[in-house]
């Protein structure tokens, strides 16, 4: 549930602070640090996966000091029973997720907190930015869920700082035997203790703060390191060749003529208006001379024929003597 924000807090030591002013402070007042907690099942895929806990801790960017934390268990709907591997690996109960609140309203909570603590506050609703291990919980967990579901989340999650980039950028290629480094590698890799429970969202986001911080003390400026930003605008004349191709699709397509076909009717042949047709036989010089023709039986000379029933027969069809 809301956990609330000082007793959270409270069970993490906060950090000494930087020896000297970041310059990422310059462009951040605050970071909120996320690592969300999904239902899961061992050597396979879930769909779709689901947040069962939903942990933020907040850092002020210029002292370093770790401000508040806020946690809540995430109800799962497609999925409600959780797996045992996914207990066992995150320490969650099922008691802990039926208790929880659905996304929405997590959101919501989780964008209060942000508020109460002072993250929101000034101009332009608060100079923040949200601070992962990876880039699969703003890119991927997060954002397929609420399009899943059809959840409007708030847009500062739409980017976000990587610390991992980061952390690979200060220490060197080879910190991890080349591969992705993992969240507690590079923690020991800093000369820090891991504290808490691996895999339980609080602490894995407590301890990335604490990295975080330590990377500022470093000296190590924190930008923005991916975002779900719209794709680049298309130059003029690829856009409007796009345009006419979608434009030519949506032109309604020329509909294929009924083939007239000969019909019986008693001892004629009737056309589309259901009555006998009139024929006679071609008489003009060329291809269809002296082959008879059909058209259609309502053909009047004031207002000529009602159905476009029109059908040259050859000499041996010719029912009109």
């Amino acid at each position: 549930m809301f956990a609330p924000t000082l007793a959270v807090a409270a069970a993490v030591a906060p950090p000494p602070p930087p020896r000297r002013r970041s310059p990422c402070a310059r462009e951040f007042d605050h970071f909120v640090v996320v690592d969300f907690e999904a239902t899961c099942e061992r050597d396979r895929r879930i769909y779709p996966q689901e947040i069962i806990e939903f942990p933020a801790v907040l850092v002020d960017a210029a002292t370093g000091r770790l401000v508040s934390a806020f946690r809540t268990y995430v109800r799962p709907r497609h999925h409600p029973r959780l797996t045992d591997f996914c207990r066992e690996l995150t320490g969650i109960s099922q008691g802990d997720v039926d208790g929880g609140m659905g996304l929405a309203e997590a959101l919501l909570r989780h964008d209060e907190w942000l508020q109460a603590a002072g993250a929101k506050n000034g101009g332009g609703g608060g100079r923040f930015a949200v601070v992962t291990w990876g880039d699969a919980d703003c890119r991927t967990m997060l954002e397929q869920e609420c399009r899943f579901e059809g959840i409007a989340k708030p847009p500062y999650f739409d980017r976000w700082v990587d610390l991992r980039v980061h952390f690979e950028a200060a220490f060197g290629v080879g910190v991890g035997g080349g591969r992705r480094v993992k969240l507690h590698e590079a923690v020991r890799a800093a000369g820090m203790q891991w504290t808490g429970r691996l895999h339980c969202g609080l602490d894995d986001a407590c301890n990335t703060a604490r990295l975080l911080v330590e990377l500022m003390r470093r000296g190590v400026a924190i930008s923005i390191t991916g975002s779900l930003a719209a794709p680049a605008p298309e130059p003029a004349r690829q856009l409007q060749k796009k345009q006419q191709q979608e434009l030519q699709h949506r032109r309604p397509q020329p509909q294929p003529q009924p083939q007239p076909q000969l019909v019986p009717c008693g001892a004629a042949v009737c056309c589309y208006c259901g009555v006998a047709s009139i024929g006679g036989v071609m008489a003009m010089p060329g291809s269809t001379q002296r082959r008879c023709f059909y058209g259609c039986g309502n053909w009047t000379p004031a207002s000529g024929s009602t159905c476009p029933f029109f059908l040259v027969g050859g000499v041996v069809d010719c029912l009109i003597s």
